[in-house]
Parts: structure tokens; sequence; C-alpha cells
């Protein structure tokens, strides 16, 4: 498995006003989008996301993003290597989604064709 990027989420209570700190910082434009009643903007290596509680409890539990040529195999090899499955792979506006809690405890979201 090769993990090609990895991506730092950040909760803020106002993406909008946040944005910019983090474009500035990454010297890099914002892109924003919406995913199950949360605002995220992805600017550089991070994830900025936003929202009411209940919506972003699924968002904010993850530790980071990590994005990979091939889900299914890296899904299967993290798997082999002592990883449970929290979310079985599923489509999303930006390709499709694993998530993951690794042997010490972490959740990860990889993402990937």
């Amino acid at each position: 498995m090769q993990i090609d990027s990895v991506t730092a989420r950040q909760r803020v209570d106002d993406v909008e006003a946040a944005v910019p700190f983090y474009e500035k910082l990454t010297g890099r434009t914002a892109a924003r989008f919406a995913f199950a009643g949360v605002s995220l903007a992805s600017v550089g290596p991070f994830l900025l996301f936003s929202g009411p509680d209940e919506a972003v409890q699924r968002v904010a539990g993850v530790v980071a993003t990590l994005a990979v040529a091939d889900l299914p195999t890296a899904v299967e090899e993290a798997v082999a290597a002592g990883a449970t499955v929290v979310m079985p792979a599923q489509p999303t506006p930006n390709g499709r989604r694993a998530v993951l809690r690794h042997p010490h405890g972490g959740v990860y979201e990889y993402v990937g064709p």
C-alpha cells in the first residue's frame, strides 16, 4: 500500500472565517464543499470543517485523511496488518472512502478511486 498524501483535519467555528488564514499559510486556494450536513474547505494539507454538533461528530472522530492510489487494496492490507473497518468503502462527491481504526486506536479516512 502506498499513501500518496495525508490531510490534517481541523474543526473550526466558521469555515468561511477560517479559510483566509489557511490560504495565506499554504499559498493555495480553498476548495469548498458540503457533505452530510457539514461545511468543508480543503486548503493544501488541511481539511477545515464546521457545522452542527450532530453532523460534525462523524467528521471530528477521524484523525486524518489518507489518499491512496488503490482503495480496495489499501483497506485489505490495513486490515491484514491489524486495522478494523469502521465504515466500508462507499462513494462520496470526491471519489470513494472507507474509515478504519488502526490497531493503536487512531481512526483514519482512506480515500481513493
